[in-house]
């Protein structure tokens, strides 16, 4: 009989889909990486579950433990399913421009959610970083995770999808690109790829009020970059270790609105109901068209569900509210 021994199991191995219809004006193939196939519905189980593994394997958490962090709502989804496979509590922080729907989604499996104001600075007490970190020296027995600067974030990618990415397209992948926020994926994958084969692209999705394009073009840390913007899940206004800017080739920028738009094209053109972020990332692809030849292949890669945008990108009123769609 072939099964899981837990839902844990069931992570990774997500398949490679063709984009058609949103893509016919490149000259190249263009395949997603269709991570809502993993249990938690994103790309984050893989590093939440290695995340937890190696804090269990070297003592910084321990049995009966409770795992705190701060989290956009992915992660957090996936370090409560290990968590329930595994023993622990959780408590994670998110900041309120997160949708209802993954407050209401981390509560439904047992975690505790404590909610802070998005529009106030990294080191300001009320901020999620802040409050994150606080909660963890407060609370006995407990471990902060700090996917920004934990390794092994990072390392999950480095030894799951970027291998996965390499046999699935038979090593002829030349341009990767995704959504960037905590770094772990684009620098875990992006240092696989290119140590089989130096050439190919390592592209990050960046979005308006976010520092890294910037950064990644000047060496400067510009906070005049920083405002808030709708764009759930990527850019940032630190710069999380888990970032390894020597390993991207470039940064292409998408706004909130091209980013909202494109993931209702998804749905309707592609039949992918997909997060806010890979609506930002199929844009993204696009705006890099001339970078592109026939004979490339493109992987981009899907963060989330579009279960959880289903109150605003998926909703008109929202998308009317915010200026994103014509009356």
């Amino acid at each position: 009989m072939k099964y899981a021994k837990n839902i844990l199991e069931t992570i990774g191995n997500t398949p490679l889909v063709k984009l058609n219809k949103l893509t016919e004006s490149l000259p190249c193939l263009v395949l997603a990486k269709y991570e809502t196939f993993n249990p938690g519905n994103s790309v984050k189980d893989r590093m939440a579950v290695k995340m937890i593994e190696d804090a269990e394997a070297d003592g910084r958490l321990k049995p009966g433990g409770t795992i705190i962090e701060g989290t956009s709502g992915n992660t957090g989804m996936g370090l409560a399913l290990a968590a329930i496979v595994k023993g622990y509590k959780c408590v994670f922080v998110m900041a309120d421009k997160q949708s209802k729907e993954k407050v209401d989604v981390l509560r439904a499996v047992g975690a505790q959610v404590v909610v802070c104001p998005t529009n106030v600075a990294p080191e300001d007490p009320r901020s999620y970083y802040s409050v994150s970190k606080r909660m963890a020296e407060e609370t006995p027995n407990a471990w902060y995770v700090n996917q920004y600067d934990n390794p092994s974030n990072t390392q999950a990618h480095y030894e799951g999808t970027g291998p996965e990415i390499w046999e699935q397209t038979d090593g002829k992948v030349t341009h990767f690109v995704v959504g960037v926020g905590t770094g772990g994926t684009i620098s875990g994958v992006g240092k696989y790829l290119k140590e089989q084969n130096s050439n190919v692209k390592i592209w990050g999705i960046d979005t308006y009020g976010s520092v890294f394009k910037k950064y990644h073009e000047t060496g400067i840390f510009d906070e005049n970059e920083i405002y808030p913007y709708v764009t759930e899940g990527i850019g940032e206004d630190i710069l999380p270790e888990n970032v390894d800017f020597g390993i991207i080739d470039g940064f292409t920028k998408v706004t909130d609105k091209d980013a909202a738009v494109y993931t209702q094209r998804l749905a309707k053109e592609e039949g992918m109901f997909l997060g806010n972020s890979a609506g930002a990332a199929i844009k993204g692809v696009l705006q890099l068209k001339e970078h592109f030849k026939k004979d490339d292949v493109v992987v981009v890669l899907f963060h989330d569900h579009g279960s959880r945008y289903v109150g605003k990108m998926f909703n008109n009123d929202w998308m009317k509210a915010q200026g994103f769609l014509e009356e």
